[in-house]
């Protein structure tokens, strides 16, 4: 006796298979992206933060991400104190992606350093304008962002923003 196998079977099972595996990829890779402890809505602690006049203040960000890309989206005052929107999308690997909105960069990198931890270096037409950290507290309640660079203008600073999970 000889066992035949039905050939519609076998692609069902395959179609199966690869269904699974890409359902339990996807939720790995949703379950990787929600432990980072930098996604979410930040609001600025006014209080606990300090900002050099006529530096730009972001008042509200919201760092998501989707298939290893992340969108970092602020809202605030530009040094004028007019609202400003600022965009940037990219990875957290250290290489320069475009931004958009910001007066004193056309690229920005950031560079992850541990689960908390991320470096920061804005660019204008290739020279570095900004550099900082970015240091989630240990709780992920807050964060605290501390730049230094200098202004359009030419001015140094060093801004300390304290910004609070929502």
């Amino acid at each position: 006796m000889t066992l035949i196998e039905n050939p519609d079977s076998m692609a069902g099972m395959k179609a199966k298979t690869i269904g699974l595996i890409l359902a339990v990829s996807l939720v790995a890779c949703a379950a990787s992206f929600a432990a980072n402890p930098q996604m979410g809505t930040w609001k600025l602690n006014e209080a606990k933060s300090k900002i050099t006049p006529g530096t730009m203040k972001n008042t509200h960000v919201v760092y998501s991400s989707m298939l290893g890309q992340v969108k970092i989206n602020t809202d605030g005052i530009d040094p004028s104190g007019k609202p400003i929107h600022v965009e940037w999308s990219g990875k957290f690997d250290g290489k320069d992606y475009p931004v958009s909105g910001d007066p004193n960069a056309d690229t920005r990198s950031y560079t992850k350093v541990n689960e908390r931890t991320l470096t920061t270096a804005n660019k204008k037409n290739g020279k570095v304008t900004v550099t900082g950290q970015i240091v989630v507290s240990a709780d992920g309640k807050s964060r605290t962002v501390t730049l230094n660079g200098t202004t359009p203008k030419g001015k140094k600073f060093k801004n300390v923003a304290v910004y609070d999970k929502r």
